[in-house]
């Protein structure tokens, strides 16, 4: 995500749409992939973070919009609490998980699944690196590989908002999906420099002992995690409390470090919302 500065009149940018994708599997214990930003990158240099980045125009084209499993931009929408444009949500999500750790949570349009053994995959690593580079767009390479994006595998977590004060504030929508097997899993080399499977356990206590750089968001989001031992239990646990229709709309909390919005289903206790 590209951060924005103060204008020279003073008044505040506006909040950037953002999505952000927890890829967690079973090793055999719950791991969950993260990366390290750049320390020369303008928002949260050198944090270890989860992949994602700000939503884009393009992730709400109605060309990639034809081509999502899962909820309609409608149904995406009334999930989020918004009256239109949610699914760019879920797109960006996946875009960027791409972009930034080479895994693409999407199937041939045939119904097969992305095989890193075959030639498509190959095609899609060089595409991976067009895209990184400006050469190419995601709508691209969806239509020339005939591509059906997996909305359906992402489930929402959480809801963060940067807060009022801080240059480039985002709006934060968190996703939790299964990693699909033998993708990438490998950072950019630009805007990521490194990557890693965690146990989110290990991760908070590196944090504690200042070995890696964890963002508030990020901190909580392993905090939960940690509270289960599998996907199966961290997912059924999110079916569980998914609920429908108005009840899953986040509440807001006022929090050290910024606003932070819970999903229905999550324990409160003090400050903190996790999923417990």
């Amino acid at each position: 995500m590209a951060s924005s500065a103060v204008s020279d009149l003073g008044v505040a940018p506006p909040i950037r749409e953002a999505a952000t994708v927890m890829l967690v599997r079973d090793a055999p214990h719950l791991e969950v992939f993260m990366l390290r930003r750049n320390l020369g990158a303008l928002w949260v240099g050198g944090a270890h973070v989860f992949p994602g980045g700000a939503v884009d125009a393009n992730d709400r084209d109605e060309r990639l919009h034809s081509r999502c499993d899962g909820p309609n931009d409608v149904t995406a929408s009334r999930l989020l609490g918004h009256d239109s444009g949610g699914l760019g949500y879920w797109v960006a999500a996946i875009r960027e998980t791409f972009e930034e750790a080479g895994v693409l949570l999407a199937r041939h349009s045939d119904g097969r699944k992305i095989d890193p053994l075959d030639s498509a995959w190959e095609r899609l690593v060089d595409a991976r690196d067009s895209l990184n580079a400006g050469d190419c767009t995601f709508i691209e390479i969806v239509e020339s590989e005939d591509l059906i994006l997996e909305c359906s595998s992402l489930m929402l977590f959480s809801h963060w908002i940067t807060p009022v004060g801080i240059p480039g504030r985002y709006d934060t929508w968190f996703f939790v999906a299964a990693a699909p097997e033998g993708h990438s899993y490998l950072h950019d080399d630009g805007e990521t420099v490194e990557s890693a499977w965690k146990r989110p356990v290990d991760a908070v206590a590196q944090a504690e002992r200042d070995e890696i750089n964890l963002i508030l968001p990020t901190h909580r989001s392993l905090d939960a995690l940690s509270h289960f031992r599998s996907t199966d239990g961290l997912f059924s646990h999110i079916e569980e409390h998914s609920g429908g229709g108005n009840e899953r709309l986040p509440m807001v909390l006022d929090i050290a470090g910024g606003e932070r919005l819970a999903l229905p289903g999550e324990i409160i206790s003090g400050e903190r919302g996790s999923l417990i």
